[in-house]
């Protein structure tokens, strides 16, 4: 049976630090970091990837702002809610996105301490060296923005799409 309040949302907890302005030289390090691995990648893909990383890393922070961002550059809510479970919802994704995902959870995750050559071999056909060298930078970017976003415990919902 409903309990009162059942239906009130938690206030949400505080974040721990602002790390831009704690370390602004660092920070604006890694948004040019960040913005380098963009250019000739497309925006959808790599959003995909950004989400699916910051899912691996259970980073509700960048979760928000990465979902938000895929929505605004033209994704579907059904491939943003399908991509946790990508691997038996391949048919929403075209073997391209499959192969960068796939390369997502492998660099992320590093269960073997390395990528797979099966992984690896995957994505070559996908990806010319520029882009993939991008995809790696991007993924590798991801990762480090989810490591700040969850030790400092940023607060999910308040990113607007496109403002960062």
């Amino acid at each position: 049976m409903a309990q009162p309040g059942d239906n009130e949302r938690l206030a949400p907890h505080a974040a721990r630090m602002d790390m831009a302005g704690s370390a602004p030289e660092m920070y604006k390090a890694m948004l040019r970091f960040d913005s380098a691995t963009r250019k000739p990648l497309d925006p959808v893909l790599l959003e995909l990837v950004k989400i699916r990383a910051s899912q691996l890393n259970h980073c509700a922070f960048c979760v928000d702002m990465h979902t938000k961002d895929a929505l605004a550059a033209g994704e579907s809510v059904e491939r943003i809610v399908q991509l946790s479970a990508w691997e038996e919802s391949r048919h929403f994704y075209t073997a391209r996105e499959v192969a960068a995902i796939e390369l997502t959870e492998a660099v992320t995750v590093l269960t073997d301490g390395f990528v797979p050559d099966h992984v690896w071999d995957a994505v070559r056909p996908h990806f010319g060296d520029e882009e993939l060298a991008h995809l790696i930078g991007a993924i590798a970017a991801i990762n480090a923005w989810n490591r700040f976003a969850v030790t400092t415990r940023q607060v999910p919902g308040a990113y607007r799409a496109g403002s960062h």
